[in-house]
């Protein structure tokens, strides 16, 4: 009797080890990091706003910060995790409404997302 209490032995949700990999699960997740890199990055973007507005010492810090290798490092990032953010949430929104829901359509609308990062991040790495 005390068997039939205890319940599955398996995980009740599923885990990134159950699953074969798939590039539907992998933008899903690099969906997932490209918003926390997003709102990770916010406090610094409100420090780079104050700098911007508020006095010459705080421009100038600001400035050389933008200039800095970790400045330019930290935009390319935030630029990159922008792009792909928005891209696949528009991807997300079509499957939501209904456009692009069978397999195939799914994983070709995922390489379309990666792909379009890529040159993103290209294009801004030549930028900067």
């Amino acid at each position: 009797m005390q068997n039939r209490l205890k319940g599955p032995t398996g995980p009740l949700s599923p885990r990134l080890t159950v699953y074969r990999w798939h590039i539907g699960m992998l933008a899903s997740i690099a969906h997932r990091a490209s918003g926390m890199a997003l709102i990770l990055f916010v406090p610094i973007y409100l420090w780079l706003l104050r700098g911007m507005t508020g006095g010459e010492e705080n421009f100038e810090a600001v400035f050389n910060w933008l200039h800095s290798d970790l400045g330019k490092v930290s935009m390319w990032l935030v630029g990159v995790s922008l792009v792909y953010h928005f891209c696949n949430g528009i991807r997300f929104l079509g499957m939501d409404a209904g456009w692009g829901e069978g397999r195939n359509a799914m994983r070709n609308s995922a390489k379309v997302v990666f792909a379009l990062t890529v040159v993103a991040a290209v294009v801004m790495a030549v930028m900067l």
